[in-house]
Parts: C-alpha cells; structure tokens; sequence
C-alpha cells in the first residue's frame, strides 16, 4: 500500500455516509474466564469478510451504530463489549470486579478466545482511540490472524499522552471543561490527576465515586470533536456509565497499560508486512497527531491520511476516510 497524506484543513467535497442502520444476526456472551463474560454480536454477511471492530476508551462499549463502518454485504461484522462495559459482566459500576483480571493483556487473550469461539482464521482489525491500542497490541502479539489494520486517532499510553490531556496541555485550548474537570480534585490542585482521580473513583462512598466518574467522561466527551457536541456530553454524563468508564479508562491509565514506555511503537515492525490505514484528525485533543505521526515513522507501509476533524470517529471526515478504508479492504 502506498504511503499518502491528506492535507490539514481539507474537508472531503462529498463525505461517505455511514452505511444503513442494520440489526444482528446472532449474539451471544463469551465466559473467558471464572469471573468474565463478554457480550458479542455478528451482523452483515456470515460469508463475508470478517472484521473484529475494537471499541476505544477502554469502557466505551459498542453500539448499533459502530457496525456501520462496514459494507453489510460484503463484511462479517465482529463486535464485542470489553471487560467490565457495555453489557459484558460484571459491570464497572458495581461491586464484585476483580480488577486485577481486566489489564491489556487480558483483553488480547479474549480477542483470541473469541475469534476462536466464532470460528474465524484470519480477521481485520479496526479500532481507534483506545482501540487502536488494543489492536496495536493484538496486531503485535498475533500478526499471523490479522489481514489488515484499520486505526484511528491513535494512542500508544506513553506517559507524554496521558499527561498532555490529563496533567496539561489539552486544557490549555478548552479552559472551561479543564476546570470542571479538576473541580473534584479541590481548589489549587497541583499534581498527577490520574492519580489523584484513581483515589476518588474507587472511593466506596457513591458521593465521592459518582461526581468524579462524570466529571472525568465529560471532560473527554467535551473535547472529542472539532465542534462541541452537547448532546455527546449529556449521553456520556449518564451515572452508571460515566462511573464504568471512568474506572476502567484510570485503571488502564494508572498501570501505563501495562505496556513499556513506547512499546506499541516500538513493536510496530512486527505489523510492516501487513495492509493498513492510519486515519488522525489533525485538530485531535485527546490522541494528538504527533502519536500517529511516530507509528507512521514506524510503519512506513501504512497509509496516513491526516484528515480536517477532532478525534471522535463519527466527524465527517474522519467516517469518510474509515469507510474509504473498509471498501478498499473489502475484496
């Protein structure tokens, strides 16, 4: 594949729509282990192309709406809810997880479990944000069950990452919801907030644990696109999802996803061989462009399409360079 670059502050003439709203053909829940099922789901084609799509955060979950990257007559859509989200058990926002199960290599494990559970040899891998961590990290440890890789918005847990949007600079451009963030952690903080919100969110007094849950997932949800989205912050300020989110997102983030510092890039030579697609909005406050600049440098292989949007995957730009993407792959 080659190497290719979209301009910053180019907007597609015709951006491509989403594909139609389309319902499961089966579902189903994965015990992975003693304590952990996963809920999953299949739509399009059985026979078509089979895709596992990664859903970020971590936390995030999956909807009727992430299936729709994808050519329903030409793909086998693979989607799965991860440890602790969405509607896998136990959730995040109850007791009895055991915290100690949901780390990144955990979640590798289960992408195997289930891509042998479905009966799948070989799969492409489409995730952003988070996911396109997760999928690095899948991509790296098993590169002969993947055909290709679809990424967005990437994020690699370098501790320069966590820090710009936690600690620093991604606050700098959006001041009113960098205050509202830091206002659990008390007039003049100074210090690591993700750590200092670890200590809240697993506080076991819902006074303390459920204002810090939304106050950490709006402040994302707020600065995820180009252009504010009101509705995206009342959808994640939503009690018992803002708390799984943002437990399980500071659960990873405290452990540095119990990755080395720069491993995901470091490792990327383990992928070269393999069709990709890198898609980064170049006015991304949560994965700034630098990070999938660096996988670029590192992947040279990959197409690298710097696109005019934020980071959510469903700014127009961003959608319209995804699907590009999946048609391109879909033969």
């Amino acid at each position: 594949m080659t190497t290719s670059s979209v301009p910053t502050g180019v907007v597609p003439d015709a951006p491509r729509p989403l594909y139609p709203e389309l319902e499961p053909y089966v579902t189903g829940q994965l015990q992975v282990d003693a304590g952990n099922a996963l809920y999953w789901e299949e739509s399009g084609n059985p026979d078509g192309k089979p895709v596992v799509f990664i859903h970020g955060g971590p936390g995030g979950g999956v909807s009727a709406k992430t299936r729709r990257f994808f050519d329903p007559a030409r793909y086998r859509i693979i989607q799965f809810d991860q440890r602790n989200c969405g509607r896998s058990t136990p959730h995040a926002s109850s007791d009895g997880v055991d915290w100690d199960a949901n780390t990144t290599w955990h979640l590798v494990a289960d992408l195997e479990a289930l891509r042998e559970h479905r009966g799948v040899d070989r799969w492409q891998v489409f995730g952003g944000s988070w996911g396109s961590s997760l999928g690095l990290a899948y991509a790296e440890t098993h590169p002969e069950r993947v055909t290709e890789l679809v990424l967005r918005g990437i994020f690699t847990l370098r501790r320069s990452e966590l820090d710009w949007y936690y600690n620093g600079g991604a606050g700098n451009l959006a001041p009113q919801w960098r205050e509202s963030f830091l206002a659990p952690l008390g007039a003049g903080f100074t210090g690591d907030a993700i750590a200092r919100y670890h200590d809240l969110l697993f506080d076991p007094d819902p006074a303390v644990h459920g204002p810090a849950g939304v106050a950490w997932t709006t402040w994302e949800a707020a600065t995820s696109f180009l252009h504010y989205k009101p509705d995206a912050v009342a959808d994640f300020a939503d009690p018992s999802f803002a708390l799984a989110f943002a437990r399980i997102e500071n659960h990873f983030f405290v452990n540095g996803g119990w990755f080395r510092e720069g491993q995901l890039i470091e490792d990327a030579h383990k992928v070269r061989h393999l069709p990709g697609v890198i898609v980064q909005g170049a006015y991304d406050l949560c994965c700034p462009p630098v990070t999938a600049w660096d996988l670029h440098r590192a992947w040279p292989e990959a197409r690298f399409e710097l696109v005019h949007a934020g980071h959510a995957s469903f700014e127009p730009a961003i959608t319209d360079a995804l699907i590009r993407a999946t048609d391109g792959f879909a033969s």
